[in-house]
């Protein structure tokens, strides 16, 4: 079963959002009435806004086994066009107070409230449990069809590997519409038959307090970390409170070294990161119990196969960048209406991630960025572009850093680097000097730009594509 505590421990705070609390008793009644009302639906669009209705929504659409196609309600409307047009779902959940945008408005709406009698039998483990759109950097967004059977594996994969249990309360304030806020921070805990406490938006104040109180594992991103790191040191109390916390999790970007480093000195705590994608949910996680090494996400989690792989495919040796490639049962189905696109996604079984990595002797995968964006060739060499930007993140005058490559006649690609500083701001070549006295010289950037703020997307990414 996808939720197997659902109906376990009536008495227990399933869920929690702000002062509103909800028990598995009260999920598992509004399960069972949404699952009625949802009768007959092929697929169901869920308005996916920080609140208590998007749980009820999600898990009544679930227990019906019907997919769920989680919308963010920040989309635009050409994208959101198309998102409805792709997936055609037959109705939309979204609560009484939402007024829905055009592209939704014209679908049969309801609201997920409780109802009597038995939960429908369980969905085949292969059927779609949902359908997450990706961001469409290349194209349209595609729809990841994911199965029940992925998010199980994969939720039980990373119990085992952060001693994760139903006794555990998970703090954040992730978005609802996305694996890591809505698989993870919601159905990981549900799954476990623990508790969700959802902030609304982050503060570090709120997280603290709850870390203080009943909440045992935080999960976040890199710019909340950053906060984190700088809160934390500007108030010993509030360190404290996060000194308490059983695990840290940071995960849908690298962490910066310096700010893992900040917080543990700040906290005593060492912040775990993992990797995974909407195609493959988590592949890799550092273990509660192991060396929690910054600047890696740990080695594959049990059931995922990870290798690195060279241009034609061969496995490339530890030390050296090359194409992480997954295999296992947390992988998706397809993408919806794509044929074609998911068979340029795959490599003899192997899920082609498009992230770049290098592999170390023990397994850590340390990752370098994606191919098309992160992985920068300079004068004969293949340069990661996430070791320069950890290098100037080390330079006290660097507050963010990207790096990117642009076209160059002598070198095939120039590294360009771009900066938010503090004041005074430091000289480019203060900057050059810095990264070539840390890393290879080939390394140094040779294009320094400063910016007042690096564009990012909701969970904290830098949008490289929209730097130049």
């Amino acid at each position: 079963m996808l939720l197997p505590t659902l109906a376990d421990r009536p008495d227990r705070v399933a869920l929690r959002f702000g002062s509103d609390s909800v028990t598995y008793g009260d999920l598992a009644r509004a399960a069972k009435g949404t699952a009625a009302a949802l009768a007959g639906a092929q697929r169901v669009a869920v308005w996916a806004t920080p609140t208590v209705h998007t749980c009820l929504a999600v898990v009544g659409a679930l227990a019906a086994g019907i997919p769920v196609v989680p919308i963010n309600p920040k989309t635009g409307e050409r994208e959101l066009a198309h998102i409805v047009a792709d997936s055609a779902p037959d109705v939309v959940l979204a609560a009484p107070e939402v007024d829905l945008p055009p592209a939704l408005a014209g679908l049969p709406r309801l609201t997920a409230g409780p109802g009597e009698g038995l939960l429908p039998e369980e969905a085949d483990p292969e059927a779609p449990a949902f359908i997450v759109y990706t961001s469409g950097t290349t194209g349209p967004p595609k729809g990841v069809l994911l199965p029940r059977r992925a998010i199980a594996t994969n939720l039980d994969a990373l119990a085992a590997a952060w001693e994760w249990t139903g006794s555990d309360t998970v703090v954040h304030a992730l978005p609802l519409f996305h694996v890591h806020g809505l698989i993870l921070g919601v159905l990981g805990p549900l799954r476990l038959g623990g508790t969700v406490w959802h902030l609304g938006r982050f503060d570090s104040a709120a997280a603290g307090a709850a870390l203080a109180g009943a909440g045992t594992v935080m999960f976040g991103v890199p710019t909340m970390y950053h906060r984190l790191a700088a809160d934390c040191e500007a108030d010993p109390a509030l360190a404290a409170a996060f000194g308490q916390a059983r695990l840290l999790v940071s995960g849908s970007a690298a962490l910066p070294a310096r700010d893992h480093d900040r917080i543990t000195a700040a906290t005593g705590q060492r912040v775990v990161e993992r990797y995974g994608m909407t195609e493959t949910l988590m592949n890799c996680a550092i273990r509660a119990a192991a060396e929690r090494r910054p600047g890696t996400v740990g080695p594959a989690v049990d059931g995922v196969e990870v290798r690195v792989v060279g241009e034609t495919g061969a496995a490339v040796a530890d030390g050296e960048i090359g194409e992480i490639e997954v295999r296992g049962p947390n992988l998706f189905l397809g993408y919806l209406n794509r044929p074609d696109a998911t068979a340029e996604a795959f490599r003899d079984g192997w899920f082609r991630t498009g992230d770049v990595a290098v592999r170390e002797p023990d397994g850590y995968l340390r990752i370098v960025g994606r191919r098309a964006t992160d992985l920068i060739k300079s004068g004969g060499y293949k340069i990661g572009a996430g070791e320069i930007e950890n290098a100037l993140l080390e330079h006290p005058g660097v507050v963010e850093a990207a790096v990117t490559g642009e076209p160059d006649e002598d070198l095939g690609e120039r590294i360009v680097a771009w900066v938010v500083t503090t004041e005074p701001r430091p000289a480019e070549r203060e900057l050059v000097d810095h990264v070539a006295g840390l890393l290879s010289p080939h390394k140094r950037p040779r294009v320094v730009r400063y910016l007042d703020a690096l564009p990012r997307n909701e969970l904290g990414k830098v949008t490289k594509r929209a730097l130049g």
